[in-house]
Parts: C-alpha cells; structure tokens; sequence
C-alpha cells in the first residue's frame, strides 16, 4: 500500500508537468515505452532494478539509451527514480499514471472477465448499460478466463462485481465454512 501511496505521488507530479506542457499522451506512451525496454529483457531489468550499480553511471546508461527517443519529462522521471533509488516503482508509476490520464479525459477504466469471449454487440450493449447506470465513459479493457467457468466479472475502478459460476462456489464454501456446527467426540451435534 505504501509504494501505491508513493507511486500515486510521483504519477501526479509526472502527470501534472506533463499536462503544463500539453504532453499527457506523449509522457503516458513513453512511460509505457520505457517500462517495455527496461522489463522486457531480463538482463536490462536486473541492470535497472540492481543496487549494486552505481547510480550515476546507471543514470549515464539510462540517458545515452533513452534521450532523444522520449519526452523529456519521461526522461527526466527515469533519472529521478535512479537517483531517489525508486526504480521499482515505475511499474506502478505507470498504472497511477494511466488512471490519472484517463480521469482527466473524463473516462474510469472498466476491466470486464468473461469465461467465454462476448460477442461484439454484447459487450457494446453491456458498456453502454453500465455507462448509463454510472453516468460515465469508459475505457474498457476485456479478457477471457476459463477457470471462471461461466458468467463475467466486472471492475470498475475500485468496485468488482463478480457474477462468476466460481465466485459462487467460492461463496458457498466460505459460507458452508463459517456455518459449520461443532460435533461432539461422538459425531454428533452439539
């Protein structure tokens, strides 16, 4: 929860120079950028996540990759991080950023998980009842996941909604669980 608190931090200040300066697309695409190269090969992001290397010279490594190929403010993030010895919080510096970016345009993410992929005109008649209830827009992200063998899971910013076939039995269980009466030594009810 603190690295949340903490990413939410430097997200708003890295979104806020980047809206000053009319870039909130730009640094967003670069942030994302640099999150692929630094964690998609495994020896770059254990460069980039060592303590072992000394700041400066991995800020110099950092620079002479990246200058010039991104947006200054994007640029200048990475380096703060480096010196802060906060590199492991640009993944979440990445979502919060997002979240921001999306609230600015008026729009709040909606994650929707179906066991089974929904067709065209279901998922848009779906959004568009639930941008109805809540009287906002979205910015819909959907994916299939067989283990919840039937129904879908909705999240829409903090709120989830799970009308999963597993959610139930999850639900069932815990409450078959809490519900239990004790036996006495002999199996019987007490």
């Amino acid at each position: 929860m603190a690295n949340r608190t903490l990413a939410r931090c430097y997200a708003t200040a890295i979104f806020t120079l980047a809206s000053k300066a009319h870039a909130v697309e730009a640094v967003g695409n670069d942030l994302h950028a640099i999150e692929r190269r630094l964690y998609g090969n495994d020896d770059v992001r254990r460069f980039y996540l060592s303590p072992v290397f000394e700041r400066s010279k991995k800020a110099a490594a950092l620079e002479a990759a990246f200058a010039g190929n991104v947006h200054e403010i994007a640029l200048h993030s990475l380096l703060l991080f480096v010196r802060k010895r906060r590199e492991s919080l640009l993944p979440e510096v990445v979502v919060e950023y997002d979240a921001l970016a999306l609230a600015a345009a008026g729009r709040e993410p909606l994650e929707i998980v179906t066991a089974r992929k929904l067709a065209d005109p279901e998922l848009t008649a779906l959004v568009a009842r639930l941008e109805t209830s809540y009287g906002k827009q979205f910015e819909v992200t959907r994916r299939t996941d067989p283990a919840l063998l039937a129904g879908m899971r909705i999240t829409v910013g903090d709120r989830r909604i799970d009308g999963t076939l597993s959610g139930r039995l999850d639900e069932f269980a815990r409450d078959l669980a809490t519900n239990v009466f004790p036996l006495n030594a002999n199996g019987t009810q007490a």
